[in-house]
């Protein structure tokens, strides 16, 4: 069994900054335990539901969080809230009042992060924020978890995020600055991450020892170790005019883009991924691309982190 980490037990995931280096390299280490034999582990969740909620349409979040809790020896349940926000048929904080009361877990894939906020503030159980507008902590973790399994660290590598700066990045900028890696935000002018965002993600690499960029030059990608994109325009959002979406042509993962990179570069995608726009076929289905190490990644990090939650 892996190290126990007491501080998580009963602890809400909204963002990344609610971890420290430790505690993420520590989830690793239970993730690559959990990936050879989830036997030791198939417990954790034993007599407990865990509720999904979900606003948006999912294939890697709803499959990886049901399997994986099927594995913890839970019971997952799954309300499709698409054609209904939280919020609008009763508030959002006696929906989290009611819920305490019948599953042990929320798990919210939600439009805006306010929501989760407000259901960990109204709910005694532990709430895991599964996507929101500003950050997608699971994600970010199976992307770094992915990073670890390959390099046996995550310090000291350099990671380009090519293209809208969107919740993915936000997360991904948290990781880096918290893990003493290096982030290079690439994006169109216009397409920046959030300032507020940024600038505490600074904060959290000048105590961390990582190192968060910010550039509009695609060559940015010059000698990282891993080039990162997603969708130019994210679920939910409308549809960028023709001439926004010019701006992001130069951004486009091509073989070129790839070749700039580092020497062993790989390529991530968060997926879904729309071939042809932000990555080539080349790039996606070649030698490079750890994608599907990605998707695999997301429930073993998932796991990794319920287990602590309930398990300490």
């Amino acid at each position: 069994m892996s190290e126990r980490l007491p501080h998580l037990r009963g602890a809400d995931l909204l963002s990344l900054t609610s971890l420290d280096e430790r505690t993420v390299l520590s989830l690793f280490a239970t993730a690559a335990a959990m990936k050879k034999d989830y036997g030791p582990y198939s417990r954790t969740l034993a007599g407990k539901s865990v509720i999904l909620l979900f606003e948006k349409p999912s294939l890697r979040t709803r499959i990886s969080f049901e399997v994986g809790i099927a594995k913890l020896g839970g019971h997952a349940i799954y309300m499709d809230h698409s054609g209904q926000r939280l919020g609008e048929r009763e508030s959002v904080t006696d929906y989290g009042k009611n819920l305490e009361r019948w599953v042990s877990l929320i798990v919210a894939r939600v439009f805006r992060h306010s929501v989760v906020s407000e259901l960990a503030s109204a709910a005694r159980v532990p709430v895991i924020n599964a996507l929101c507008d500003l950050y997608h902590p699971c994600q970010a973790l199976a992307d770094y978890l992915t990073l670890w399994e390959r390099h046996g660290r995550v310090r000291g590598l350099r990671v380009a995020y090519v293209g809208d700066g969107n919740n993915v990045c936000h997360s991904l900028m948290h990781g880096a600055a918290m893990l003493g890696a290096e982030l290079v935000a690439i994006t169109p002018k216009g397409h920046e991450c959030d300032p507020e965002i940024v600038e505490g993600a600074r904060a959290l690499a000048a105590a961390g020892g990582g190192r968060i960029v910010e550039t509009t030059d695609p060559d940015a990608v010059a000698g990282v170790d891993a080039v990162y994109t997603d969708v130019w325009v994210s679920m939910g959002e409308a549809a960028h005019s023709a001439s926004e979406r010019k701006k992001f042509l130069k951004y486009q993962v091509n073989e070129g883009m790839m070749a700039k990179a580092g020497a062993g570069a790989v390529f991530m995608h968060c997926l879904p991924a729309k071939r042809g726009q932000e990555v080539v076929d080349g790039v996606m289905d070649g030698p490079v691309s750890v994608v599907y190490d990605q998707a695999e990644n997301r429930m073993h990090a998932q796991c990794a982190l319920m287990h602590h939650m309930f398990a300490g």
